[in-house]
């Protein structure tokens, strides 16, 4: 077992030799080797005459483990004789070690102070507690519980990773502060434990601590300015863009003014001329006779007149009833077409009747 006395005996090794007086006298000793430059003779002891083994000092399991030599059995006989044994020492781990709680940490005898959201919703994760033993594996096994709670109907303890979490949310008349003490116990005989007090404060809102030395880096305003620069210049251009492209369009859909006098074109057909104010404006001799012609088919007088400052004229039709009676053949007839021409003429002033 370790944490053994200095001095204690571990056990005691017997030889036997079937020869007579001196050649039977045996002598114990230790076959030296040396461990981590330690030397054997100086951790454990071993009497000559009756081969008791002793440990010279306190042994660790966590430290030491196991330590492995050999132990010779020598008569006194001429040629000495020997036979040896190797012993095997086994460092047992005693629960030496209590508990350490390392989370959630705090000073030494002083109680931790958490601060929950009096909304948190069932099942939160509140706090975690969480403790190291030192010895061995089995005596290392840590369990937790609570030792002390102010509603038990609150909180769960997870009796092996130590979460501790919300049964239900909070209502009016829960107490604001809860304390709770939860116990961290080994696995060793006897157990050794380890407590830890926690006081738990509901608020309304989640409550974060900001140092008011705290100041926004520098380069976080120049940042959000130029952020601000960029998106006042990219709607500007996006403006004009979009006014330039709605005047662009209402350019493209206004109609154009129509002129007040369109030249005639050649290749048209020559409507129907109902009175003298009917006229076409022609600048051409063929076109001219084209339209003398076809309006003499029609039974129509065609008067033409020189255009005011250019080469071109003014030509219009006259229906041949126009200021006559139907007297055909006769003198008569030919002086009131003739008259009624003269009329005509003198209204658009200089032109020719045919």
């Amino acid at each position: 077992m370790e944490n053994n006395a200095p001095g204690a005996l571990l056990d005691s090794l017997t030889a036997y030799d079937p020869d007579l007086h001196e050649n039977q006298y045996l002598v114990y000793f230790i076959i030296e080797r040396e461990i981590a430059n330690t030397s054997m003779s100086m951790l454990f002891s071993i009497s000559p005459e009756n081969g008791k083994l002793y440990a010279l000092k306190t042994f660790d399991h966590e430290i030491e483990k196991e330590f492995l030599f050999h132990i010779e059995a020598r008569d006194s006989g001429v040629p000495p004789l020997s036979s040896n044994v190797t012993v095997h020492i086994i460092i047992v781990d005693q629960n030496d070690n209590t508990p350490v709680i390392v989370s959630p940490w705090r000073a030494h005898g002083s109680v931790v102070e958490e601060k929950i959201p009096r909304s948190t919703d069932k099942g939160s994760l509140v706090s975690k507690v969480i403790a190291i033993d030192g010895d061995s594996v089995l005596n290392s096994r840590i369990t937790y519980q609570f030792l002390q709670v102010t509603d038990a109907t609150l909180f769960s303890l997870d009796q092996y990773n130590g979460e501790i979490r919300t049964m239900r949310m909070f209502s009016y008349r829960d107490p604001r502060l809860q304390r709770l003490v939860v116990v961290a116990k080994d696995n060793g005989e006897p157990a050794l434990s380890a407590t830890v007090t926690i006081k738990l404060s509901t608020v309304e809102t989640a409550v974060k601590a900001y140092s008011d030395m705290t100041e926004v880096p520098l380069e976080y305003d120049i940042f959000s300015d130029l952020n601000l620069y960029l998106v006042i210049g990219l709607g500007s251009v996006s403006f004009l863009l979009l006014i330039t492209i709605l005047v662009t369009i209402v350019l493209k859909c206004q109609k154009p003014k129509s002129s007040k006098a369109a030249p005639p074109c050649r290749n048209s057909v020559v409507s129907e001329r109902n009175s003298f104010a009917d006229s076409t404006l022609v600048s051409n001799d063929a076109y001219w006779y084209s339209m003398f012609l076809a309006e003499t088919r029609k039974g129509k007088l065609v008067v033409r007149q020189p255009a005011p400052k250019g080469s071109r004229y003014i030509v219009s039709s006259l229906p041949r009833s126009t200021g006559l009676t139907e007297t055909s053949g006769s003198a008569p007839s030919t002086l009131q077409v003739r008259t009624a021409c003269n009329d005509l003429c003198v209204d658009l002033g200089n032109c020719n009747i045919f």
